[in-house]
């Protein structure tokens, strides 16, 4: 009788310690989901922060560019009367 109570108590506590186990592998694994899905979110964030930047510098060559077209434009213009002036045909 003595054997039986000690062999249920063997078995609950075996029981247990697996129930333990698993819990800790799976807990485990599920960090290492959420580590790997961090890091992918990571990489993510850096890429668009440096494709943002890359197209802020575009933007900023484009505008540059712009600008130096209107002045030129303007300059040209504002010599446009001169040429008539001094046309001889």
């Amino acid at each position: 009788m003595l054997n039986a109570i000690n062999t249920k108590i063997l078995l609950a506590i075996l029981a247990a310690l697996t129930v333990i186990g698993g819990a800790v592998l799976y807990q485990r694994d599920q960090t290492a989901k959420a580590a790997a899905s961090a890091a992918k979110a990571a990489a993510i964030l850096q890429q668009q922060k440096k494709e943002a930047d890359e197209q802020k510098e575009r933007d900023e060559a484009f505008r540059k560019q712009v600008e130096a077209d209107k002045k030129r434009h303007k300059s040209a213009a504002a010599h446009e009367g001169k040429t008539w002036k001094t046309y001889i045909p």
